[in-house]
């Protein structure tokens, strides 16, 4: 396997004015976290997580959601 070859995991959530989606590198824990306001406005804040992100994650009820989506925002293209 190609060392820079990652399968990244997303997950998104909901809240009641704007959502979250989190991208993970399954092998370093660094991430990319976007938040979407109402406004279409996106914060992007680079992260570095720790091994028991997806433990969080759970806990924060976050859910695995699509690459794609998560690619249009922070492209620009959704929003």
């Amino acid at each position: 396997m190609k060392k820079d070859a990652v399968v990244f995991k997303y997950f998104k959530r909901v809240f009641d004015d704007y959502q979250v989606l989190v991208m993970v590198n399954p092998i370093d824990f660094s991430g990319t976290e976007l938040i979407i306001h109402p406004d279409g406005k996106i914060e992007k804040t680079e992260i570095q997580f720790d091994e028991e992100i997806y433990d969080d994650l759970e806990v924060d009820e976050f859910k695995e959601s699509s690459p794609l989506e998560f690619q249009l925002y922070l492209k620009g293209i959704k929003g």
